[in-house]
Parts: structure tokens; C-alpha cells; sequence
């Protein structure tokens, strides 16, 4: 198992500190805010603790409302919403220094039948046809920049699709829409939670890179900066996180500083497992992007 992935699953599992009330540590001082994926999963974390192992999550919705600190940890506190004779509701919020850095709430339900159907999934190569990170971000950043970056991640990204830092630099690459196979590094044990955590991490790892994408822009450019501001998620159907799934992302709209991106998880056997939707702030500076370095990858 990959070191970073077993670091993740130490994050993931929070420590109880009081009825209903959790913490959790942060991953990496380096960094200047908090991953949002990590908040988002760790507070699913919390809330499926307070619910019977036979209902599982559906939904999610959820606020990032300031940035987290990486120095500290975040506590988690859950208010029990309804407990109802199908739906469970529960509600987190994310506190650091005394404030609300994070809100989310969370549905779950028993396992019941009904009518069906599901969106196609989209052509893609299969993944081991895919060159791994290292290999995609080497030409665009050198060996110790590629390698670093790689791993620091938990999970085996392969893009099918252009990247945004090659699209920054050949404007025919520029499109509206992503297609990742994403697993993470290693085996899991059959936890459904833990799964479902996982994929709430990995979801806010590449969706707003969609919309950069869209516009020949990167996170790493100096002059384009954002951060999520809502996270919603779908949970259709049981999907392991350690298989191979593929991440289709594109973006309807952006606009207003803000840009939304949608994303599909589908596994390979062709099944919609997750449903994603985020909007996000994004502002460009032309005047701060004139002169600016070489695109890097996210730190």
C-alpha cells in the first residue's frame, strides 16, 4: 500500500472526543488551506458513524465556508436531524478556532427496490492502455517536480483527457470536458463507508480542473486563483474505490467568477455509481498573469 494512501486512511479515521462529536487531523503543513477533499470526506466520516450500518449514504450536499488551517485539527460536531423509518438526515459542521470552516448534510437510506436506468458511460481507453502520472507529468514539469507531486496522491490517476497545464501552453488541446480512471494506490478493506469516503476525497481532486481546462487557464499560473464553494454528490449503487473508475467531468457554465463542473463516476463495467456536481470561485488577473513562470502542479 502507498504510503500516502495509508496517511489518508489515518485521516479518515477520527477520533471521538465527545457524543456525536469528532476530530481529525490535517494532512499536510505544507499547504496553505486544507484539501476540501479531505474536510468533505472526514465529516462523512462522522456523520456515517452516527448511523446503522444497513443504511447507507445517497446524498451529500455541503458549504466550504472559510479556509482550514493545516496547523490545527478540525472538530466535527453531528446533529442527529431525523431519524425516520427509511431516511436517516444528519448534519455536520467543520469548526477550527472557534468558527464554522465547513457545513454538511447527509442522507442515508435502506437498501429498497425500484424502477431503473442510468446514463451511458462515454468511450475511454482502459486505463493500462494510459500512461501513469509520473510518466504524463514528467515532459511538463521534470522528474523531481512529476515525482513529488505524484507521491504526495493516494491514487493512481490516469487522464484520458488533455490536462490543463498542457492546455495552457497548446490552445488546440482547450475542451469543455475531462475523462480520468482513477483507484486508489492500494487494497481496501470491505468497508462501504470507507469506500464512499474515499470517492468524496477523490472527487474534488480534478472537477474544477475542468473548467480551467475549458478556458487554457491553470491553478498553476499566478494569475488564475480559486477555491470550492458547494460540493453535492449522489451515491447510486456499492462501488469499491480500489477498482479502476472512470471520472467523466465537464463544465455547463462558468460566469460571474464562479465556475460549476459536473461529473459522472462510472466503474468499468460500464455501471453510474456517483453522481457529482460543484461550483467553484475562480478569478484571472491578466495584468498579474503577464510574465509568470512555467505552470506547476497544485501544492
Amino acid at each position: 500500500m502507498k504510503e500516502s494512501l495509508k496517511a489518508l486512511l489515518d485521516l479518515l479515521d477520527l477520533e471521538q472526543i465527545e457524543n456525536d462529536i469528532f476530530r481529525g487531523r490535517t494532512s499536510d503543513e505544507r499547504r496553505q488551506r486544507v484539501f476540501g477533499g479531505q474536510v468533505a470526506a472526514q465529516a462523512l466520516v462522522a456523520a456515517g458513524r452516527t448511523v446503522p450500518l444497513n443504511r447507507p449514504v445517497h446524498s451529500l450536499h455541503a458549504y466550504f465556508i472559510r479556509p482550514g488551517d493545516p496547523l490545527v485539527p478540525i472538530v466535527y460536531t453531528v446533529d442527529r436531524v431525523r431519524d425516520g423509518r427509511s431516511f436517516t438526515t444528519r448534519r455536520v459542521v467543520a469548526v477550527q478556532h472557534g468558527k464554522a470552516i465547513f457545513t454538511l448534510s447527509a442522507s442515508f437510506q435502506i437498501v429498497e427496490d425500484g424502477p431503473a436506468h442510468q446514463a451511458a458511460m462515454p468511450d475511454a481507453p482502459d486505463p493500462e492502455t494510459l500512461p501513469d502520472g509520473l510518466t504524463r507529468m514528467t515532459p511538463l514539469f521534470g522528474e523531481v517536480g512529476a515525482r513529488e507531486f505524484v507521491t504526495r496522491r493516494p491514487f493512481d490517476i490516469r487522464h484520458a483527457s488533455p490536462l490543463s497545464w498542457e492546455a495552457a501552453r497548446d490552445p488546440s488541446l482547450v475542451t469543455s470536458e475531462s475523462k480520468v480512471w482513477l483507484k486508489v494506490d492500494g487494497d481496501l478493506p470491505a468497508d462501504p463507508l470507507l469506500h464512499v469516503c474515499l470517492m468524496t476525497y477523490a472527487s474534488d481532486m480534478t472537477l474544477l480542473d475542468t473548467v480551467l481546462l475549458n478556458h487554457g487557464l491553470t491553478w498553476g499560473d499566478k494569475g488564475t486563483m480559486g477555491a470550492s464553494l458547494d460540493h453535492a454528490m449522489w451515491f447510486h449503487r456499492p462501488f469499491r474505490a480500489d477498482e479502476w473508475l472512470l471520472y467523466y467531468q465537464d463544465t455547463p457554465f462558468a460566469g460571474g467568477a464562479r465556475g460549476l463542473a459536473r461529473g459522472q463516476v462510472f466503474t468499468r463495467s460500464g455501471e453510474l455509481v456517483v453522481s457529482v456536481m460543484q461550483e467553484g470561485l475562480i478569478r484571472v488577473s491578466d495584468r498579474e498573469r503577464e510574465g509568470a513562470p512555467a505552470p506547476r502542479p497544485d501544492a
